[in-house]
């Protein structure tokens, strides 16, 4: 990804179609890479917008019997009460800060940048006025809606709750869908609109 992390190859990227005046940084799933979200946002882009989908190292991960896979961080189980990497989670978010001050260094006003992410992608931030969508398959049986519920309610405790939008598919299991696309698109281009 960035930083003295080479296990990791460079990003995907879909490039703006003229000068960059913002950017998307968009993480991928647990044994994923950046290839297939790239594709995803190439059919959804606006031109003054790059996206740039990071590929995780390989790592063996807990939860899938020790097998190398690509992981931002391991994952030991999948309950609430599970322990978690922290050192692993820390190290990605530091990788994730170097995507971020890179682009920073390549012109793009940090407030110009969105973070988001599929499953194991996503981050939370700090600033409490961050807007949020979150979205989740009412079928998903790797991360069940509930999950989806819980992590909603826990977001509103850290950030302005009326910022955060939490929207549901139909039949949509732990995947993506059109409808999802066009609303993360809606989504992007309400907090990222041209500048010229």
């Amino acid at each position: 990804m960035c930083g003295n992390n080479m296990s990791a190859p460079l990003p995907a990227i879909v490039p703006a179609a003229r000068k960059a005046s913002a950017a998307v940084i968009f993480l991928h799933g647990l044994g994923d890479t950046g290839h297939g979200w790239a594709e995803a946002f190439a059919g959804i882009k606006s031109s003054h917008i790059k996206y740039i989908c990071p590929h995780a190292p390989v790592m063996p991960v807990t939860l899938n019997m020790k097998m190398t896979m690509p992981s931002w961080f391991d994952i030991i189980g999948l309950s609430p009460d599970s322990q978690e990497d922290e050192n692993g989670i820390k190290e990605a978010a530091e990788n994730v800060k170097a995507l971020i001050d890179q682009e920073v260094k390549n012109g793009i006003p940090s407030n110009r940048i969105i973070l988001g992410g599929f499953s194991q992608g996503p981050i939370n931030g700090v600033n409490k006025d961050i807007p949020i969508l979150q979205c989740h398959g009412d079928c998903d049986p790797l991360v069940p809606l509930m999950f989806g519920s819980l992590t909603v309610e826990k977001l509103k405790t850290l950030v302005n709750p009326a910022n955060v939008t939490f929207k549901t598919y139909e039949g949509m299991m732990h995947s993506s869908c059109k409808q999802e696309m066009m609303d993360v698109k809606q989504f992007i281009d309400k907090l990222l609109p041209p500048v010229d």
